[in-house]
Formats: structure tokens, C-alpha cells, sequence
């Protein structure tokens, strides 16, 4: 009898640490879902039962989480609303921000035309995302998103994938915003686009036209070839063309971020932008890899 009932204990703590583990498996989402406190990881179970992805797997986000291996953009859509709740945000709150981030991210209607500009490029050059930012050069959210991208392309987790460019869009209620578009493009014309566009942002504070010329130099730039860019009519002629473009392209504000010809529309904050650009890649290379 002692026998059995050890072998029966057995079996029972076997069972029970199966089960144990298998739920612990289950109720694995991602990073920021798992350290979520009680209530709100409560919340989370309720919102992946009834809510579904827009791309990545046709059933509920928790039974699409449940597949091995969960599909890339399914566990980055879960990252995200976990996120959210994180942040506070209702359940209304993040059902419209992720219909947002659908609208961005999948294809709804003709891609808008865009000139691609190569003076204004950074990236690989082969790299399957095209980003492209509309902004002003006294824009106050620019000066924290645009460098923000660009190191993310040059140095960081978009590298390889994500080709960015620039469309100066001045603004007129944004005073000084004439000045540095004509500024970023004489310097690109002379091929040191990014690197004056980074100095103008940095300078941001202490904006002045005058010091133009001077901050040209301080990267290499000659100042008297840098100052007859600077008044060359062509130059303020490619400043109302990138405006009107994005006039027509239904650019209202800045930044205005197009990703392969989208209108992204979602949360413009770094990580957001980031992330949606890192979801872009992973669609576009799942497509290849499954491609015939």
C-alpha cells in the first residue's frame, strides 16, 4: 500500500507540475505583457480574447499567441497593447489606436506619389522600407523624431532595413521656417544634408540665420558656397515643390511619416515609429521568404 501510494503521490506531483508549467507557457505573452500587475494582465486575457490582429494569424490574439511559433508581427501587435495598458490607456482607447495602426499598415488605396529625393537619403540603399518625414526645420516634435530615426537607420534596429528620407514642409505659423528649409537644402545640393539638417535641430534653441553660414563650416561645408545655395532661386523653387507635394500627399502637420507610400497615421512617438517601421520589415520579409 505505502508503495502504491507513493507512486500515486508521484504521478499526482507530476501531473500537477505538467499542468502547472503548461499554463505558465499559455499565459506567456511578450516582455511587457508578462510584467504587467494582476489587474492589468487581467485585462490584457480579456482584451486578447476578443480582440484580433490585423495581420500575422485570422483568430483571436490569444490563440494566435498560443501558436508555435506565434507569428513575429502577432507578438508585436501584443508588445504594443500591452504597452498601452501599461500606460493606462482604456480598452476603447487601444481598440482605436490599434484600428489606427492598422489603417497605417496595410495597403488602403493607391500609394501616394512622392519624389525620392537622394540628397536626402540615409540608409542602404537596398534596404525593402522606404520611410519618408515631412517636417519643418522649427518644428518642436521634429527635432526629437527626425534624429531619432536617423540613428535608429544608421546606427540602430532599423539598419538594413529602413531607407529614410527627408520633404522639407515649412510651416508659416513656425517663424524661421523658410530660413532653415533653404538652409537643409543648399546643404544638401552640396552633399551634407543630414549632417546640416542634425545641426539645425541641435541649434534648435538658439536658431539664427545669420550663424548659417558658420554652422555650414563647422562640418565641412564652405561658407561662400554654402551662402550662393542659400540664395539660388532653384532652391526655393525645390522648397514649394516638397510643400506642395505634401499638400497634395494630405500633409496637414509635422512630422508626417509615409512608409512605403503609406500614410502612417498611428502614435508618433519614437518607440511607436520605430516599431511600426521594424513591423513593415517583418511583413515584407515574410512575404519574400514565402514567395514561390
Amino acid at each position: 500500500m505505502k508503495k502504491i501510494a507513493v507512486t500515486s503521490f508521484v504521478a499526482l506531483f507530476f501531473c500537477t507540475t505538467v499542468l502547472l508549467v503548461s499554463r505558465s507557457q499559455a499565459s506567456a505573452r511578450t516582455p511587457t505583457c508578462d510584467a504587467l500587475p494582476p489587474k492589468t494582465k487581467a485585462l490584457s486575457r480579456e482584451l486578447f480574447s476578443a480582440m484580433h490582429p490585423y495581420d500575422g494569424c485570422d483568430q483571436t490574439f490569444e490563440r494566435c499567441l498560443a501558436k508555435k511559433p506565434a507569428h513575429p508581427i502577432v507578438l508585436r501587435l501584443a508588445e504594443d497593447i500591452c504597452r498601452q495598458l501599461k500606460e493606462g490607456k482604456s480598452r476603447e482607447a487601444i481598440e482605436r489606436a490599434m484600428a489606427k495602426r492598422a489603417q497605417s499598415m496595410l495597403s488602403m488605396g493607391k500609394p501616394a506619389v512622392i519624389e525620392l529625393d537622394q540628397n536626402t537619403r540615409v540608409g542602404n540603399p537596398l534596404a525593402p522600407v522606404k520611410a519618408v518625414v515631412y517636417a519643418c526645420a522649427r518644428c518642436p516634435f521634429c527635432k526629437v523624431l527626425v534624429p531619432a530615426l536617423h540613428e535608429a537607420v544608421v546606427s540602430g534596429p532599423l539598419k538594413n532595413k529602413v531607407q529614410l528620407y527627408f520633404r522639407p514642409f515649412p510651416l508659416k505659423d513656425h517663424p524661421g521656417s523658410l530660413e532653415g528649409g533653404l538652409a537643409m537644402v543648399g546643404a544638401g545640393k552640396l552633399g551634407k544634408f543630414w549632417p546640416y539638417l542634425l545641426l539645425l535641430y541641435k541649434n534648435y534653441d538658439s536658431f539664427c540665420p545669420r550663424a548659417f553660414p558658420d554652422w555650414a563650416a563647422s562640418i565641412g561645408i564652405d561658407s561662400e558656397a554654402f551662402e550662393r545655395e542659400y540664395k539660388k532661386i532653384e532652391n526655393r523653387n525645390a522648397l514649394v515643390a516638397s510643400k506642395q507635394e505634401g499638400i497634395r500627399n494630405k500633409v496637414n502637420a509635422t512630422p508626417s511619416l509615409f512608409i512605403n507610400g503609406r500614410k502612417y497615421v498611428y502614435e508618433l512617438s519614437v518607440k511607436a515609429t520605430i516599431d511600426a517601421l521594424l513591423e513593415e520589415y517583418e511583413r515584407l520579409t515574410e512575404s519574400a521568404r514565402r514567395a514561390p
